[in-house]
This record gives C-alpha cells, sequence and structure tokens, in this order.
C-alpha cells in the first residue's frame, strides 16, 4: 500500500536540506567575495518554496512509511536532489545546458565522478564547493544521511535505511537505526576532518583540502583541479589520498569497530577486509611490475603510481595522478578489471563489492565439489558463518542484473556511433560509479563530447549503480504497482 501524501511530504522535508546544504556554498561566496551569490540564493529559494508547497499540502497525520513507500522515496529523492542540485550550475551560466548540469549533478550524488567540464578551475569556488557537497552528500546516501534526522518529524526510518543500504550482508551497530545512522555518520565526518587536515600538512590550502576530502572520503573524484590530483605534483598528497581512499573502502561498520571500540581483531579477521587489502596488494604488486620496466619511472615512482591508481579504481574513487589508457594495453586491462570488484560492502564505493566477488568464488569452487561429491551437504561460509541461500541467490540475481546492464549501456552507447572501447569503458564506470572510463574517456579527459542521449542513459546508469539495482528496477516492475 502507498501513502503518496507521505512520500511528497518526505520528498519536500529533503529539498529543506539540500537548501541547507548548497547554504554552505553561499557562505563559501560570501567568503570569497564571489558575484554569483544571488543564483545560489535563488537556487535556495526554489527548493524551500518547493519543500514548502510539498510540505503544507502533503500535511496529514500518516507517519509510518511502507516498504513500498522506502523504494519509491529513495528512487526518488535521488532524481529530486540531482534535478534541484543542478540550478546553481545553470543559474550561474557555467554549465547552462540542462543535460550537462543534470549529469554533472547526477554524478555528484551517486559519487560517479565524470565530468562534462572541460576547465574545472574556471568556476568560481563556491561551485567548486557544491560539486564535492554533492559528493559527500551522496556518498553517506541522501536517505541515509537523513534518517539519522527524521525521528525527529516522527517518521519511521526501518524501511528507509532497508531500501537506501547497499550490500548483499547488513550490519547494525545498534538495535535502532537511527542510532547506527549517527554513530556511521560520526565516523564520516569524523574521518573528513582527519583527511581535512591530512591534505594541509601534505602541501594543500585549506580550501582544496577540505574540498578533497570530502571527495576522498566519499569515492567521488571531483577534483578543483582539471589533472585531478596529478596537478600538485606532489607524492606527500598521493599517499595521503591513498590511505584515506582505502580507508573508505573499508565497511563503516568495521570502521568504528575499530576506532571506537578498538576491536582490532575484528577488523583482521573480516574474510571481505582480507580480500580487499589482498586485491590491493596483487594489482598493485602486477603493476608496479610492468611500469618499472615499461615506463621510464624508477622504483619508488612505478610503486607510487600503481598503488595510488590501483586503489582509486577499486574504491571507484577516479582519482588520477597519470592517464592509465596510454600504458601498455596489459596494464590498463588489470585496472578495467578492479572496476568491476569494487571495495567492502557498507563502504561508500561502488561495483559490485568485495564480499559478492568471494562468495561468488566460494559457490564456483562448490559447484565443482559438487560434481564429485553430489551427494554432499557442502554450505558457503564467510568469516566462519554459512551463506543462507537467500543470500546466494540474490547475489547470482545482482550479478546477472550487473551484466544485463553493462551489456545495455554498450548497445545504446554504440547505436550513437561510440566505438566498443568507448561504450564498453563508459558503461563500466557508469554502472559502477567509477568515473574514468576508457578509451577517449579516460581519467584525463571530459565527457563533453557524449551524445546527449548517452548522457541521460549513462545518468540511468549511475542511479541504478548506485543504488544496486534493485531500489530502481523493481519500480519498473508491474508487480510492484499491484494492489495487496
Amino acid at each position: 500500500m502507498f501513502h503518496p501524501k507521505i512520500i511528497f511530504r518526505i520528498m519536500g522535508l529533503l529539498l529543506f536540506i539540500e537548501a541547507i546544504f548548497l547554504t554552505a556554498s553561499v557562505a563559501v561566496a560570501l567568503y570569497y567575495d564571489e558575484k554569483i551569490i544571488n543564483e545560489l540564493l535563488a537556487s535556495i529559494a526554489t527548493m524551500v518554496g518547493t519543500g514548502s508547497v510539498l510540505t503544507f499540502l502533503c500535511r496529514g497525520r500518516e507517519r509510518n512509511i511502507s516498504r513500498k513507500d522506502g523504494y519509491v522515496v529513495v528512487t526518488l529523492c535521488w532524481i529530486v536532489f540531482s534535478l534541484f542540485g543542478s540550478l546553481p550550475y545553470m543559474l550561474s551560466g557555467y554549465i547552462p545546458d540542462f543535460t550537462d548540469a543534470f549529469f554533472e549533478t547526477m554524478s555528484g550524488f551517486s559519487t560517479t565522478g565524470a565530468t562534462i567540464l572541460q576547465d574545472i578551475e574556471a568556476l568560481p569556488k563556491s561551485l567548486l564547493f557544491w560539486r564535492m557537497m554533492t559528493h559527500w552528500v551522496g556518498g553517506l546516501g541522501i536517505v541515509f544521511f537523513t534518517v539519522a534526522v527524521f525521528p525527529i518529524f516522527g517518521l519511521s526510518d526501518i524501511h528507509l535505511f532497508a531500501a537506501e543500504s547497499v550490500g548483499p550482508m547488513r550490519s547494525k551497530l545498534h538495535p535502532r537505526i537511527a542510532v547506527t545512522a549517527r554513530w556511521i555518520l560520526t565516523i564520516y565526518v569524523g574521518l573528513t576532518i582527519i583527511a581535512t587536515i591530512s591534505y594541509h600538512f601534505a602541501g594543500m590550502g585549506w580550501f582544496d583540502s577540505l574540498c578533497h576530502s570530502m571527495s576522498t572520503i566519499a569515492t567521488g573524484g571531483f577534483s578543483t583541479k582539471q589533472e585531478s590530483i596529478a596537478a600538485f605534483d606532489s607524492p606527500k598528497i598521493e599517499y595521503v589520498t591513498t590511505l584515506f581512499m582505502f580507508l573508505s573502502g573499508i565497511n563503516m561498520s568495521l570502521l568504528y569497530l575499530f576506532i571506537f571500540k578498538f576491536r582490532f581483531k575484528e577488523l583482521l579477521r573480516d574474510t571481505e577486509a582480507k580480500t580487499y587489502t589482498a586485491i590491493v596488494v596483487m594489482f598493485t604488486i602486477a603493476i608496479t611490475i610492468g611500469l618499472y620496466f615499461t615506463t621510464p619511472a624508477d622504483a619508488e615512482l612505478s610503486f607510487r603510481t600503481a598503488l595510488f591508481q590501483v586503489v582509486s579504481v577499486q574504491t571507484t574513487t577516479g582519482f588520477a595522478t597519470a592517464n592509465y589508457v596510454t600504458w601498455l594495453p596489459i596494464l590498463w586491462l588489470l585496472l578495467c578489471s578492479l572496476m568491476f570488484f569494487g571495495a567492502c560492502s557498507g563502504s561508500t564505493s561502488g561495483a559490485m563489492k568485495c564480499v559478492r566477488i568471494s562468495i561468488l568464488f566460494k559457490v564456483m569452487i562448490n559447484e565443482f565439489k559438487r560434481i564429485v561429491h553430489p551427494n554432499a551437504v557442502i554450505p558457503v561460509r564467510m568469516a566462519g558463518k554459512v551463506v543462507p541461500t537467500s543470500v546466494q541467490s540474490a547475489i547470482l540475481a545482482y550479478t546477472v542484473i550487473y551484466i544485463f546492464m553493462l551489456i545495455i549501456g554498450l548497445v545504446v552507447n554504440m547505436c550513437f556511433g561510440m566505438d566498443f572501447l568507448d561504450s564498453f569503458g563508459l558503461s563500466v564506470a557508469s554502472v559502477g560509479n567509477v568515473g574514468p572510463a576508457l578509451g577517449h574517456y579516460g581519467p584525463m579527459d571530459s565527457f563533453a563530447t557524449l551524445p546527449c542521449v548517452v548522457k541521460w542513459f549513462s545518468a540511468f546508469q549511475m542511479l541504478v549503480g548506485r543504488l544496486e539495482f534493485f531500489a530502481v528496477l523493481l519500480l519498473l516492475t508491474p508487480v510492484f504497482w499491484k494492489k495487496r
């Protein structure tokens, strides 16, 4: 059963929250005496005005959110946030085209990091800050972020949490969802502050430090420089970025136990965390060796470049210090495979996540064992616990949908004149929320030249990839809309 009034009232409340976030950009504009304050205020007024109308027209006593309401709210809020979040770009004239503005905003909120901008440094600092803010809010999850404050309005939060949270195996830090959200929010903010200070001491100015910390912790990839992290030409900054990208790829619950409860063994025993670390180590070693023998770089530079690109791609952050599409094909092919892996579930990264890869691998191994021993009962285990059959089925379904979306994206892109490598790379980067793709849309390139239809479909891929398919695609099935 649906509750339209609740859905639209929540949309109104979310627009108020988006307006609050945009207010921070107004403060930046005032501090740097920029001339787009009126345009930013007009954007805020539009958000507040629309939110007020929705809240007023949909007022009522009903406060319980059904599961169906939760999925509708989650999908709608990402679209609504992106629609209204594009206003500062359009009203200021820096991205006048609606398609481009929406693409940039959806790329921000979905933490994809793909950009249509060809001269990022020409933007005023207030707009640069808004780009980072879209990352920061979207990284934790728009709805998940607000779950911490929804109880203030007397709204139920469990179904919103279920629809927003991603990953096959979820864990709660507290019996109450709102408390869990606040703890995770505390970690998120804390990491952002620590990263900001670290960036500053590594050589960045305070503004760049704050912007890049927001982008790093959200595993987004937007930068204040057209050449990304490479523009700073600083080994210290590269190592700091690598460290915080890696930390941001770890499950937030594990980070909470590690930081606040000092339960170090939980992190060391976690199967997914060990898989994540092992992938980083193996691919870094392989690419380091490849770069050392195929480029003029010395051992340290080869290692630093390899480590940075591996962590950036696996966590789907999308920062770059090198144009990997110019490397030996086998090297960028290795990086391309990482676009499928992703980091840990419960983190801000995209793609499939290491836990799914691990479970799929174990299911495959067990199938070989069953061929040899057909009567044997061979459970799939993760961290010593049996993975339920329902979870295995969900992961298999997710994998099929993932491949299906990649193929559809490939076909759509090629229908509009893109070659195979560009089409495949764009589809992988969009669905996995990676950002940089392959071919002409690599880490140092802009997505401005994409056909209009491709931009819209790519934005759709970003959305479904960020919400891990089911929350969005479920709305496209007839059974979802049947009354029960």
